[in-house]
């Protein structure tokens, strides 16, 4: 299998808190290789990518010829089903016969922002590695602003979803220049729906912002609504362009 190997960089420290803006670190990551195996669920595969800072797991699904990929991830405690009852199992399943390969990726150090954007660049430059042209991100909740971050940083990403968002890490937001949707629970008693509210108001155009009335944290009560919205977004922006 193809590896995608790659290294890249971001500062240690995100730049949301000013005090740790002249104590910026360079951290890396390459990509030595990667390992292929059967996994849990049937239409994937698990690439464990063999790295500079540790093994990344990634559960793949592939579509043969496909250009376009999507790539989740969670939240500050990991996971890689997503909210919404599930939401990134199915929309990787749904995702497979509209074109779009997808990717979940199991964080190597969960809540660690840094780490977690750089296991999210590792996913993205693995995909190019093997011919994706164009990757749409979603995060939930800690997941939100991963992704916020890594879009800035990845030429490949043309589109970003934030699922319930955290507003640390998402300071430079106004970089971004990239479609973003926000969805966040009016009811979410974890991180209030300000939080995406303040985030929407400081990023560029294109961008949307959906408030669920009455859905909480995990998005659960409107989970139909959210797999329809993700769907619509990463449909778009996966066919955009392409004849």
């Amino acid at each position: 299998m193809a590896s995608g190997a790659g290294r890249f960089g971001l500062p240690r420290n995100d730049e949301n808190e000013d005090s740790t803006k002249n104590k910026l670190e360079e951290m890396t990551l390459s990509i030595k290789s990667a390992k292929a195996r059967p996994a849990e669920l049937e239409g994937e595969i698990d690439v464990q990518l063999d790295t500079s800072r540790g093994d990344v797991t990634l559960h793949f699904r592939p579509v043969e010829g496909a250009v376009s990929a999507s790539v989740f991830v969670g939240g500050a405690g990991g996971g890689v089903k997503g909210p919404a009852d599930e939401v990134y199992i199915r929309l990787s399943s749904a995702l497979e016969t509209e074109a779009v390969a997808s990717i979940r990726v199991e964080y190597r150090e969960a809540g660690e922002f840094e780490e977690c954007v750089l296991d999210t660049l590792a996913a993205c430059s693995f995909l190019k590695g093997i011919g994706a042209e164009k990757i749409i991100l979603v995060g939930h909740s800690f997941g939100g602003a991963v992704v916020i971050k890594a879009a800035a940083l990845a030429d490949t990403v043309v589109a970003v979803g934030s699922l319930s968002s955290q507003r640390f890490g998402t300071s430079e937001i106004d970089k971004l220049n990239k479609p973003l949707l926000l969805i966040h629970g009016s009811s979410d008693d974890i991180l209030d729906k300000a939080a995406s509210e303040d985030i929407f108001s400081r990023a560029n155009e294109p961008k949307d912002i959906v408030i669920i009335e009455g859905a909480g944290h995990g998005l659960s009560e409107n989970a139909e609504d959210v797999f329809v919205l993700l769907k619509t977004f990463i449909q778009k922006h996966a066919a955009d362009g392409i004849n």
